[in-house]
C-alpha cells in the first residue's frame, strides 16, 4: 500500500503539469483565433475583392525585387566614374636583355668603367590607377537601358497581375448567382410549404386526396435537397474566392449597372503599356549605339617597385630595386563599333516593328472582344426587359392554379407545373441580370478601365 500511495503521489504533479500545459496551449490557440479574426477582414464589393486579390497574389512581390535589382544595377554602373585601381606583381626571365654594343663595352672598359648590363631575371610590384574624365555618355546610356529594362519587367508583371481580375470576376459573379439561386429556392420552399399546409387541411376535411398532399410534400423535400447542393456549391466558390483574395468574402454585394458602366473611350490595358516600355527600351539601346562611337578621355598613374626601373643606364650599373612612377592623360577611340553598327540598327528597327505588330494584333483582338461583349449586353438587356412581365404572368397563372385546385378543377400536378414554371422564370431573370452585369465588368476588364 505505501508503494501504491507513492506512485499516486508521484503521478499527481505530472497530471498537474499536463493540465497546465493543456490550459496554456488552449489560451494560445484562443488568442491566435482572435488575432486571425481581426486580421481576416470581410470584403463585400467586387472592387474590394479585386484590390485584395492583386495584393495577395504572390507575383506582386516581384515589384520590389525588380526595383531593387534596377537600383543596384544603376548604382554599379555609376561606379564607373570612380578611380579604377589594379595591383600587379610579376617576375620574368628573359632570353635576352638590353645591353651595350661590344665596341662600346670595350671602349668603356679601357676607360676603367665596368658596366655589367641588365640581368635576365626581372621583378616588378606596382599599382595602376585610371580615372575616367569623359566617356561620351556611355555610362549614362547604360543606366538608361537598365532603367528601361526594369520598366519592361514591371509592365510585364502588371500585365500578369491584371489577369487575376478576370478570375475574381468569374468567381464573384458565380457567388452572386449562388446567392440568388439559394434565395429563390427558399422562396420556392415557402410557396410549396404553404400549399402543403392547405392540402393537409383539405385532406383532413376530405376535400383532397392524400396523394396530392404527399406529392407536394415530396416536391418540397426535393427543393430542400437542391438547397443543400446549392449551399455546398456556394461554400466551395466562397472558399476559392477568399483564398484568391486573401480575405474572407462572405457577403458579396450585387453591383449596380451604374457602377458597372464603362466609358470605353481609351484602352488602358497593361499589355499596351508593356509594349510601350519595350519600345522605349529599344530607343535607349539605339542611343547606346551612338555613345559607343564616342572617344574616351582619362588620366592615369602608374607606380612600381622593382628591377629594372625607368632609369635603364643606372640599372645596368647597379643591380638594385627602385621606386618608379608615371602620370599622364590618355585619349582612346575604339571604332570597332562601326563594324556592327549597321546590323545593330537594323536589328533594333526590326524589334521596334515587331512590337508595333504586337500592338496592332492585341488591339484587333481586343476590339473583337468589345464587339462581342457589347452585343451580349444588348441581348441581356432585351431579355431582362421581358423577364418582369413573364414573372408577373407566371405568378398570376400560379395563383389561378391554386384557386382551381381548391375548387377541384385541376390536380396537383398542374399546380406543381405552374409553380416550377414561375420559379424557372425568376431564375432566368436572376441569371439574365447577373450575366448582363458580368458582361459589363468584362468590358471594363477588356478596356482596362478601373
Amino acid at each position: 500500500m505505501p508503494k501504491i500511495s507513492r506512485n499516486f503521489a508521484s503521478a499527481k504533479p505530472i497530471t498537474s503539469a499536463y493540465t497546465y500545459l493543456y490550459m496554456t496551449m488552449k489560451r494560445i490557440l484562443s488568442l491566435s483565433l482572435i488575432v486571425f479574426q481581426f486580421t481576416l477582414s470581410t470584403a463585400q464589393t467586387l472592387d474590394e475583392c479585386q484590390q485584395a486579390a492583386a495584393q495577395n497574389y504572390p507575383l506582386i512581390r516581384q515589384y520590389g525585387l525588380i526595383e531593387q535589382t534596377a537600383q543596384l544595377t544603376v548604382s554599379n554602373i555609376s561606379k564607373g566614374w570612380l578611380p579604377q585601381i589594379s595591383a600587379t606583381a610579376q617576375a620574368t626571365l628573359q632570353s635576352d636583355v638590353t645591353a651595350w654594343p661590344d665596341q662600346m663595352q670595350t671602349m668603356l672598359s679601357g676607360m676603367g668603367v665596368n658596366i655589367a648590363g641588365l640581368k635576365k631575371d626581372q621583378y616588378r610590384v606596382g599599382v595602376d590607377v585610371n580615372q575616367l574624365i569623359w566617356d561620351g555618355g556611355v555610362l549614362r546610356s547604360q543606366q538608361e537601358i537598365a532603367r528601361q529594362q526594369s520598366a519592361v519587367e514591371t509592365a510585364q508583371v502588371e500585365a500578369s497581375l491584371y489577369q487575376v481580375r478576370q478570375r475574381v470576376n468569374e468567381m464573384y459573379f458565380a457567388l452572386l448567382l449562388a446567392d440568388e439561386q439559394i434565395q429563390l429556392n427558399r422562396d420556392l420552399q415557402a410557396l410549396l410549404s404553404s400549399n402543403e399546409q392547405k392540402l393537409a387541411t383539405m385532406f383532413q376535411h376530405g376535400t383532397a386526396a392524400e396523394s396530392d398532399y404527399l406529392n407536394v410534400k415530396a416536391e418540397r423535400l426535393n427543393a430542400e435537397q437542391q438547397l443543400t447542393s446549392l449551399q455546398a456549391q456556394r461554400q466551395t466558390v466562397a472558399l476559392m474566392l477568399s483564398a484568391l483574395c486573401g480575405i474572407n468574402v462572405s457577403q458579396p454585394v450585387k453591383p449596380t449597372p451604374q457602377a458597372a458602366a464603362t466609358a470605353g473611350t481609351v484602352n488602358m490595358r497593361p499589355e499596351l503599356k508593356a509594349i510601350d516600355a519595350q519600345l522605349r527600351l529599344t530607343d535607349a539601346q539605339e542611343q547606346g549605339l551612338n555613345t559607343a562611337l564616342m572617344p574616351k578621355l582619362s588620366v592615369f598613374a602608374q607606380g612600381f617597385y622593382g628591377y629594372p626601373g625607368l632609369n635603364m643606364f643606372d640599372d645596368m650599373m647597379h643591380h638594385s630595386w627602385s621606386l618608379n612612377g608615371i602620370i599622364g592623360a590618355r585619349l582612346t577611340w575604339n571604332i570597332g563599333a562601326l563594324y556592327t553598327r549597321k546590323n545593330d540598327r537594323t536589328r533594333l528597327n526590326a524589334q521596334r516593328e515587331m512590337f508595333n505588330v504586337q500592338r496592332e494584333v492585341f488591339l484587333f483582338n481586343n476590339r473583337l472582344e468589345q464587339l462581342q461583349q457589347n452585343e451580349n449586353m444588348k441581348r441581356y438587356r432585351q431579355l431582362t426587359a421581358a423577364d418582369e412581365e413573364i414573372i408577373s404572368l407566371r405568378a398570376a397563372v400560379r395563383k389561378a392554379a391554386e384557386s382551381k385546385l381548391q375548387h377541384g378543377i385541376i390536380d396537383v400536378n398542374d399546380l406543381l407545373r405552374e409553380i416550377n414554371s414561375e420559379n424557372a422564370a425568376r431564375q432566368q431573370q436572376a441569371i439574365h441580370e447577373l450575366e448582363m452585369l458580368k458582361e459589363m465588368y468584362n468590358l471594363k476588364y477588356t478596356t482596362g478601365e478601373k
